[in-house]
């Protein structure tokens, strides 16, 4: 692997200050949507979103990730058919009580629209290891890897003017039978993107302050 010139230029402090102020304010307004308008989105940004999220450091710069993206109306209902299927015996069966009550003011439940409704679906599959010439590859980190690069992904959606929701149906299985993704990828996160519905709501959240959630030595 070649080397080159990092290209860094520094700033003031000055702005260094103004900066991390302007992003911080930009992503406290993030939040996750679960109610979706129809209304049509250019591929160009998500493929922008979706290289920007492949920009993301990873172990060995080994890169274990695909990024599937659905918008045929077909494949989509297939995907929401299966997810509810698996929810719904989440919610009925599986779920903790504990979980159950937690989720509630949020009005959430087995019943998934979204899935149909987002003009996109984009599923990360975390690639466990690598295949080249028909030999397996190791891969390592690959869930810190893939981790950092949906943080990156959901980063990039907010910034490009869109809302999403990071979707965990579980267990995912049939994602990667749906999509006939090979042995050695797994579904990590499915993550509806688009616009909001009109009139669209969202719980009021209280975020942790800064001394909360830091210690400083």
């Amino acid at each position: 692997m070649a080397l080159q010139p990092l290209g860094f230029n520094p700033v003031s402090d000055e702005e260094l200050i103004e900066r991390a102020a302007i992003f911080r304010q930009e992503l406290s307004t993030r939040r996750s949507v679960r109610d979706f308008s129809t209304r049509a989105v250019p591929m160009r940004v998500i493929q922008n979103i979706i290289m920007t999220a492949a920009s993301a450091p990873s172990g060995a710069n080994q890169q274990p990730w695909k990024f599937v993206v659905v918008q045929d109306p077909t494949v989509k209902r297939r995907i929401r058919i299966a997810a509810e299927k698996e929810e719904k015996l989440f919610y009925d069966r599986r779920a903790p009580e504990g979980w159950i009550a937690e989720v509630a003011p949020l009005g959430t439940d087995w019943r998934k629209p979204f899935l149909e409704d987002a003009p996109y679906l984009i599923i990360v599959f975390k690639q466990i290891y690598g295949v080249k010439n028909d030999v397996r590859i190791k891969h390592y980190y690959v869930n810190e890897s893939v981790g950092i690069a949906v943080g990156v992904l959901l980063t990039a959606i907010h910034q490009s003017g869109l809302v999403a929701l990071t979707h965990t149906p579980n267990p995912m299985a049939f994602l990667a039978e749906i999509l006939n993704r090979p042995a050695y990828e797994k579904a990590y996160l499915l993550i509806p993107v688009g616009y909001p519905k009109d009139g669209v709501v969202v719980p009021e959240l209280t975020r942790k302050t800064f001394d909360e959630v830091t210690d400083v030595f």
